[in-house]
């Protein structure tokens, strides 16, 4: 039994081909996080499916999720909020800095730890519906699901103050104009597109696939010599495999399509 057999029912795993598509799966809390499924989040990137290459995260439901169940946290003293707050930490490090690429379906409600979970993907679809905002600050809260790393590398950290500080919220079309999501399909084709996107990124070679995961956020957090130091190891590296060689002898001799605008 893989790891989709062990995940809590609050989570659902499917495999089609080497694309697995992993659902929040409650929909009557508009998929609110509890920690049984940031566990199962951080155990499902953690071993995930065998043959899986790439990977789609959805929702059951209206919305992605309202974020972080308040239940959980409404009687932790300083130490439980500490060792809450870190359990999240290593959930969304393991999607983010694991080996598979993750495309995040987005609709409805992307909340405060919705959104924390949703920016540790690394690509987002975001259908006409979707819409974000972090209230911590209305509900005497401050994120905990490294929200105040990863979104202010998306949308600047005076937009995420403006969110945190006056309730404001942004939708499908505004989030993306600010970075919050990458694509934006009609309502109801998110998860089609997710999975196109998904496949797609699953046929490029392995190693490409792990060197822009996990040396290209490297690379652009690095000074510069060392970013370009880096990225001629990297380069190499890849040039070299002998995936790299076959896909080049394609096109060389004309098996593989030209590059064109979609």
């Amino acid at each position: 039994m893989g790891i989709e057999g062990s995940l809590p029912p609050t989570l659902a795993c499917e495999q089609s081909g080497d694309v697995a598509v992993l659902r929040l799966c409650r929909p009557d809390k508009r998929n609110a996080l509890n920690i049984e499924m940031i566990d199962g989040i951080r155990r499902f990137f953690s071993d995930p499916p065998h043959g899986a290459r790439a990977v789609v995260l959805a929702a059951q439901g209206e919305h992605f999720s309202a974020g972080l169940d308040l239940s959980d946290v409404r009687d932790h003293g300083p130490a439980e909020g500490v060792m809450h707050s870190r359990a999240w930490h290593r959930a969304f490090a393991a999607l983010e800095g694991g080996d598979l690429p993750v495309v995040a379906v987005l609709r409805g409600a992307v909340v405060g730890g919705g959104l924390e979970l949703a920016a540790a993907a690394h690509i987002r679809v975001a259908e006409p519906s979707t819409f974000y905002a972090l209230p911590e600050g209305q509900r005497g809260l401050f994120v905990g699901g490294g929200g105040s790393v990863r979104i202010p590398r998306l949308i600047g950290a005076t937009r995420m103050m403006d969110m945190m500080l006056t309730g404001r919220t942004y939708g499908a079309a505004e989030g993306a104009a600010i970075g919050l999501s990458h694509y934006q399909p009609a309502e109801g084709e998110g998860l089609a597109l997710g999975l196109e996107l998904a496949t797609r990124i699953a046929a490029n070679a392995p190693l490409t696939n792990f060197a822009v995961l996990h040396a290209l956020p490297r690379i652009a957090e690095a000074d510069p010599a060392t970013g370009y130091l880096t990225e001629s190891l990297i380069s190499a590296i890849a040039a070299a495999d002998g995936e790299a060689k076959r896909r080049l002898a394609d096109f060389l001799e004309k098996r593989a399509a030209k590059v064109v605008h979609r």
